[in-house]
Formats: structure tokens, sequence, C-alpha cells
């Protein structure tokens, strides 16, 4: 069972995701849809290390589903190799929600298998809107030891 913040606090509360990287997860959200959209955002260093998020990396979802998403394990593979060879991370990993808030789901937690990463989903559902763009929504995550812990994006 997902608990929110139950245990101890693995930081940090607060990322700072560049607009540009935000606007490109929304597109992709959007060209994917009906089927939930997912990718990697490769940082400098782990957020809790005080990471940067340097871009983002689409990638295709196998499951091919509104519902679920899994990254394709080729598309896996090239990016940790070429983010191994960079001496980069993968600072975050993103999905779409395509009707439902920007929440992991019970699901979303079983699968969190990357817990020094963010995990950052996007809902195009009606609500809630970003209040700044009015736009999707974007939310930020970290899960770990299947606790989920809100981390405010700036």
């Amino acid at each position: 069972m997902n608990r929110v913040g139950g245990g101890r606090d693995p930081g940090p509360s607060t990322a700072k995701l560049p607009p540009e990287i935000r606007e490109q997860i929304v597109a992709s959200a959007r060209a994917e849809y009906p089927n939930e959209m997912c990718g990697l955002i490769v940082g400098d260093a782990p957020v809790a290390d005080g990471g940067r998020a340097l871009r983002f990396e689409p990638t295709r979802n196998k499951a091919a589903s509104p519902y679920r998403y899994e990254i394709d394990p080729d598309d896996l593979l090239r990016l940790t190799i070429a983010t191994d060879d960079a001496d980069e991370v993968f600072w975050g990993i993103v999905h779409s929600h395509t009707h439902t808030p920007a929440v992991p789901s019970p699901t979303d937690v079983g699968l969190a298998f990357y817990p020094d990463s963010l995990y950052l989903l996007v809902s195009l559902a009606d609500d809630p809107l970003d209040t700044q763009t009015g736009g999707p929504g974007v939310r930020a995550w970290r899960i770990v030891h299947g606790e989920i812990h809100e981390v405010a994006l700036g």
C-alpha cells in the first residue's frame, strides 16, 4: 500500500524544473494521447544531492496504453548507456495520466525502481490545471520504500 509521507521524508522539498523541459513534457503527453506518455529527465546529479535537470528524453511506451506505461527496454538501455558514459543520472522518470490527476497510482508506486530519481507526472485531465500556465498540471514525487513524498516544482 502506498502512503503519502508516512516515514522520514527523503527530500528535497523543492526542485527546479526548467520551463523548456516542462513545455517538452506537456507537448510529449499531448502528442501521445490517448495513450500514456513516458520519458526520462537526464541530470548532472540526483535531485536529493542538488542535481540539475539538463534535458528531457522522450521514450516509447511499450504498453501503448491509456492506463499504464512501460519505458521501451531498447530506449532504456540506450539512455542508460549514454547517461552513464556522460557521467549523468536519471534525474526524473516521467509519464502522463490521461484521465486522472498527476498523483502516483498504486501501480506507479509498485514500479518505482529508481529511488534517487523524481517521478514526474503530467495530467491531461481537466483538473487540476497548472495555475501559472493554465495548461496541464505537472507534479513531482519521490517514491522511496513504497512511500510517496511530493516535491514542489519551481
